[in-house]
């Protein structure tokens, strides 16, 4: 018979070392630890050959405290006696030492040669030989070409907003002040449509500013636009079925429909948007078309009002689905936000889909999807399968965000602030770069396109941009064919205006850069 005990620690501490230099201790939880009191070997020695497998693997980290021999004995079931003949064994061979005030932790520096002969001792075995299986919807993704924009703020970092112009003060006394108030409810589980009061939150926030025809009850909070997504196909697409995409469009709907295992087909646009007609001509018979009408990613064009009828009468015809992400319509320069496609539709054929992500900041994780009525029900169920519910505090803070009124003054604070970056960005894109480089997607969100000239590669452009410290997106990247041109989607809403000449100046060393390696080869 076989004892199994978890070992468990939580606290943290400090440390002061041999130089006088105060260190922070990781705190940890130390593995599953098994003794069998039928083996040969005893069980101070078995403890012993324990730890040293443990701390070979990485399963216990330098820094990392261990159990008293008093509260390890107890949870294993031993006496003191054997875990301190361990303990003073572990700690003469260099694996453990104590600390003043500290107790025992695994030693910070442990000598390679006693690494190695832990490894020996413990049998670690490699992997075979060979590639391990995975999902064919998991290889169809990593097919897919992945995110290579740098992960800090700065530029030309597409999708980030000015996290700095955010009102944290009046962000933070909301979480302090819903923190403090959580009642023992609130620890429990939530609803899976999301908190009501943020519901009717955005409910009514659509209705006035994006036409959306909603109450509370067709609302369904989500952890972002991508899980919104993956919620919609897994509860409206059986795999294998076709859905349209916009050519170029949205990675992000590209990976999450080859997880779920369904056919993105690439449908092209025009100055007018999504091309119906070209749809219908590539597959008539599809389930479902995801789009952004408003404001077209990547190149910004808004979807006309003749496209509008023509995409929304197929929909019908075939009983197809459309779902409309309106990523950023919060922030066009040249009039008021276009209305939504879901207020012109009469059939119920829309899944309307947004995200806090652009007009808040990306950690907030808080998306939403407006449904029509008879798939309320479906997407409840589809979520309590899922992750069950949303967490409950940012929602809860976010709905007193909206009724203060906060979320309509950052919105003109901000469409205010990026109109001037924009309008900076064009300049330096002229001033820089120069002739041959066409800009679009100027007019709305917080990116444009740079189209770059015949030749030039614009993956390897980014690949060379992110070396030298600058974030951008291939427009190639965003294509399932064959791109007509390539260019490269820069935004601004993360970038200082300090910043955009300067960083544009590098960028433009890099394109001509590019451009030489091009010629050459």
């Amino acid at each position: 018979m076989k004892w199994i005990a978890t070992i468990a620690t939580s606290c943290r501490f400090d440390m002061t070392t041999s130089s006088s230099r105060t260190q922070r201790v990781r705190a940890g939880f130390l593995p599953l630890a098994t003794l069998d009191p039928a083996a040969p070997m005893a069980l101070g020695r078995q403890l012993y050959e324990w730890f040293r497998r443990a701390i070979a693997e990485g399963q216990l980290r330098p820094g990392q405290r261990v159990p008293s021999s008093r509260s390890l004995a107890r949870e294993v079931g031993v006496s003191r006696i054997t875990v301190l003949s361990a303990y003073e064994q572990l700690q003469a061979e260099g694996y453990l030492q104590t600390f003043r005030g500290a107790g025992t932790c695994i030693a910070t520096a442990i000598p390679e040669s006693l690494l190695r002969r832990a490894t020996r001792a413990a049998g670690v075995r490699q992997s075979p030989g060979g590639a391990r299986r995975l999902s064919a919807n998991a290889r169809r993704l990593l097919a897919l070409p992945q995110e290579r924009q740098l992960a800090v703020q700065g530029a030309f970092r597409v999708s980030l907003p000015a996290l700095n112009y955010f009102p944290h003060r009046n962000w933070s006394r909301l979480v302090a002040r819903h923190a403090r108030g959580a009642s023992i409810e609130d620890l429990a589980y939530g609803d899976a449509m999301g908190e009501p009061g943020l519901r009717s939150a955005i409910a009514d926030y659509l209705c006035a500013v994006r036409a959306v025809r909603c109450d509370a009850s067709r609302i369904i909070i989500t952890a972002g636009s991508q899980s919104g997504l993956q919620m919609a196909f897994r509860a409206l697409l059986d795999p294998g079925q076709a859905v349209w995409v916009e050519e170029p469009g949205y990675p992000g709907v590209h990976r999450a429909l080859a997880l779920a295992g369904h056919e993105a087909v690439p449908v092209a646009v025009d100055a007018e948007g999504l091309n119906v007609k070209d749809g219908m001509r590539r597959r008539p018979h599809a389930r479902a078309v995801y789009i952004t009408p408003s404001h077209q990613y990547p190149l910004g064009m808004t979807l006309s009002a003749g496209r509008r009828i023509q995409l929304l009468s197929w929909a019908q015809r075939s009983g197809a689905w459309i779902i409309e992400d309106d990523y950023d319509s919060e922030y066009r320069f040249g009039g008021r936000p276009i209305a939504s496609l879901q207020g012109l539709d009469s059939d119920d054929r829309v899944i309307y889909a947004g995200t806090f992500s652009k007009v808040l900041f990306p950690g907030l994780r808080i998306g939403y999807l407006v449904l029509p009525e008879d798939l309320v029900p479906v997407l409840r169920a589809v979520r309590d399968a899922s992750d069950i519910f949303a967490p409950v505090l940012y929602q809860r803070v976010l709905a007193d965000f909206i009724r203060d009124g906060q979320l309509a003054r950052h919105i003109r604070r901000m469409r205010a602030l990026y109109a001037e970056r924009r309008t900076r960005m064009i300049a330096a894109i002229k001033e820089h770069l120069g002739r041959g480089f066409e800009i679009q997607s100027a007019e709305a969100g917080m990116h444009l396109v740079v189209r770059l000239p015949h030749g030039l590669d614009d993956r390897l452009a980014a690949q060379q941009a992110a070396a030298a410290g600058i974030s951008c997106i291939a427009l190639s990247d965003c294509c399932l064919e064959s791109p007509r041109y390539g260019g490269l989607i820069l935004g601004y809403g993360g970038v200082e205006m300090q910043q955009i000449s300067e960083s544009m100046r590098q960028l433009a060393r890099v394109v001509r850069s590019t451009r030489r390696r091009g010629t050459a080869a």
